[in-house]
């Protein structure tokens, strides 16, 4: 994870600086800013935005922010609030096709009563789960154009983390069951984002 960070950091300096004109490179006609909502945390209702910018020809750096504040019936929940930051190395270059990514994230939640899809989890339906997590990973997408403003993004990512949680009986005030720790390797990202391009 390091030395991808590292590689991709050096990649971007590289490009950036032209030490021959002693100035910034810019390429005409490439965007430089982009403004997105991942489709499939909307569909969880849980408020996203995010933004990346262009580093260099082939470099982006993006920044995702998600919220869920919602309490549903039966007091289920699935409260939280993550913050994604991600240097990403693009094989093309930057907003078009194919990328690499190397990123780290941070939530505090507030879980309990819900069903996850595909069996994720499945003590949640009866526990409630309060803590903070901490992780990286790394990931692969791919960047469709649609025009000159809009495009989609297809991204998926796996990686390791830690989390420090307590643990109640139920999803209601219930009992608590104790304090644990725990460490693993999960995925740590999927993202269907709808994006928006600013030039």
């Amino acid at each position: 994870m390091c030395a991808l960070l590292l590689f991709m950091a050096q990649q971007a300096t590289a490009q950036l600086y032209d030490t021959t004109h002693n100035d910034f490179k810019r390429t005409s006609g490439m965007p430089w800013w982009a403004v997105k909502t991942n489709l499939l945390y909307d569909a969880t209702t849980t408020f996203n935005l995010g933004t990346e910018v262009r580093l260099a020809k082939k470099a982006t750096f993006d920044l995702s922010f998600n919220y869920n504040p919602w309490t549903f019936s039966d007091n289920k929940k699935f409260k939280h609030l993550l913050i994604q930051p991600e240097f990403r190395y693009w094989l093309c270059e930057a907003f078009y096709g194919h990328f690499l990514g190397a990123h780290f994230l941070y939530s505090h939640y507030n879980v309990g009563g819900v069903h996850l899809p595909f069996g994720f989890f499945p003590a949640l339906r009866d526990r409630r789960y309060q803590g903070d997590l901490y992780g990286v990973g790394i990931d692969w997408g791919y960047h469709w154009i649609w025009s000159s403003r809009w495009s989609m993004e297809f991204s998926v990512g796996v990686g390791y983390v830690y989390t420090d949680y307590k643990k109640y009986r139920c999803e209601h005030c219930g009992d608590e069951l104790g304090r644990e720790k725990k460490s693993y390797f999960t995925p740590t990202k999927v993202a269907v984002s709808l994006i928006y391009m600013i030039k």
